[in-house]
């Protein structure tokens, strides 16, 4: 994290610290403030959207790893998020066993499988890698719909709400602790993994991976340790969408999604913890304000009923090619410039 000039790391520790100053500590504090009494004043609706934000954050979190940080293009990645949901689905539900219980085994099987599917990315990157994780989601969707004694098939599955020590989450206000929760643990686990010897193994692989080879970093190793995280992430948030909807089928898993995720990390930053963040945040947002202008819109130009459908994906297509021409490196960028000019403007005179 850049410092304001003057502040100065005396010690290692401090060094190493994600929050150094007093301000950090402030608005670290400030933040904590807002989300804790957000349910207080949101309406159902909005707090429905922050928990949607709040689990496309961990979802995209671990793409962000696996791209962002070891380079290992996916698009499949809607298809991880399935195995999570329905795993946590069929354990809750079928077999009686406990949310914690269904969250944890989300996250492992989903790492599972991301490991078998990423183990071509030893041989292969780039756009081949990226085919091979098409190929996952569409093998994971197809087995999830036929397999209908265990997951219900295309009827979907019922999942009943969270409940830990007690505790059921079932309004939105509840679940939006929960998640977010989570989120800021997923959050604080990706800043952190990005500065241990795994982050810098990972970054060496997607800058220059044959150098990397030569250096010692074994890439089969590193490339599924990526793999197993990001799809380990993406079951998590899978479990949480299970339990947050109450209602299961692969309508919410289609290959649209998983593109939507690659797109939302490119717009965010890639390679960034703030990254996903800024881009679930500006993605999401920007979906909700299309649909609210959209009746507004086929009613002032006498559109035909059902026309405002196709705007959504066409915006979200017209924003990815504007932040690829104009802004590659994304939010994150713009908001370390932000942070600059903030520092600067007292001697910009």
């Amino acid at each position: 994290m850049d410092l304001p000039s003057g502040i100065r790391n005396y010690t290692y520790d401090r060094d190493m610290a994600i929050f150094r100053t007093k301000t950090h500590w402030s608005m670290l504090l400030i933040l904590f403030v807002i989300l804790g009494t957000l349910p207080l004043y949101l309406d159902n609706h909005w707090l429905s959207v922050a928990n949607l934000i709040g689990i496309t954050i961990i979802a995209a979190t671990g793409l962000n790893i696996l791209i962002g940080y070891c380079g290992q293009l996916s698009i499949g990645h809607a298809g991880f998020i399935a195995v999570g949901a329905y795993t946590s689905a069929v354990l809750t539900n079928r077999l009686e066993l406990p949310f914690l219980v269904g969250l944890i085994s989300a996250g492992l099987l989903s790492g599972f499988i991301g490991v078998v599917f990423g183990i071509p990315s030893v041989r292969v990157k780039g756009f081949y890698l990226a085919i091979s994780t098409i190929a996952a989601q569409i093998i994971i969707i197809w087995i999830i719909n036929h397999w209908e004694s265990v997951t219900g098939g295309f009827n979907g599955i019922v999942v009943p709400p969270a409940k830990i020590a007690g505790i059921t989450f079932v309004s939105q206000g509840s679940q939006f602790y929960l998640i977010i929760g989570i989120a800021i643990l997923v959050i604080f686990f990706a800043k952190n993994l990005a500065r241990t010897r795994v982050g810098r193994a990972f970054i060496a692989i997607r800058d220059n991976d044959l150098a990397a080879e030569v250096m010692g970093i074994n890439l089969f190793r590193y490339k599924l340790l990526a793999f197993f995280i990001g799809c380990f992430l993406a079951g998590i948030a899978g479990s949480l969408l299970a339990h947050w909807i109450g209602f299961m089928n692969t309508e919410n898993f289609r290959l649209t999604e998983s593109i939507l995720y690659v797109g939302i990390i490119i717009i965010g930053g890639l390679g960034s913890t703030i990254g996903p963040i800024l881009g679930v945040v500006f993605i999401r947002l920007l979906e909700k304000g299309i649909s609210f202008l959209a009746p507004t819109l086929e009613s002032t130009f006498d559109l035909p009923a059902g026309f405002t459908t196709g705007i959504g994906p066409m915006v979200f297509g017209i924003v990815i090619i504007l932040f690829l021409i104009l802004e590659p490196r994304g939010l994150a960028h713009r908001w370390q410039l932000f942070k600059a000019s903030y520092r600067l403007w007292p001697f910009s005179y």
